[in-house]
């Protein structure tokens, strides 16, 4: 199994999209979207912006656990992360973000 976007409707109705590595693991995932469209642009953004590392804002949360944001050249949010156990667990995520996103085939399942 190769690495995968998911586009799939929220409980609200929503549309959102994760991206998953070849072994399942989500990898990152996105805010949600009023329209279809707006997710398939959020996962061309992530295509598009992935490989440069300058797009990762590497943060810690409130509970103390780092995770990551990837942003668009706007400084908009396309997608984030999960919280990690480690800073060394966090970049090993944006590497595999940068490796996988762009040539990531996208499953619809709305």
């Amino acid at each position: 199994m190769s690495a995968k976007f998911e586009l799939y409707t929220d409980t609200a109705g929503e549309y959102r999209f994760r991206l998953k590595a070849a072994n399942g693991e989500s990898i990152l995932a996105s805010e949600g979207y009023k329209q279809k469209a707006s997710a398939v642009n959020g996962i061309a953004s992530v295509q598009k912006h992935a490989p440069d590392d300058a797009h990762y804002e590497r943060k810690i949360s409130a509970s103390g656990k780092p995770f990551f944001n990837l942003k668009a050249s706007n400084g908009q949010v396309i997608g984030s992360s999960q919280a990690y156990s480690s800073e060394s667990a966090r970049n090993a995520g944006i590497e595999s973000v940068k490796k996988n996103a762009p040539s990531a085939v996208t499953v619809d399942a709305v």
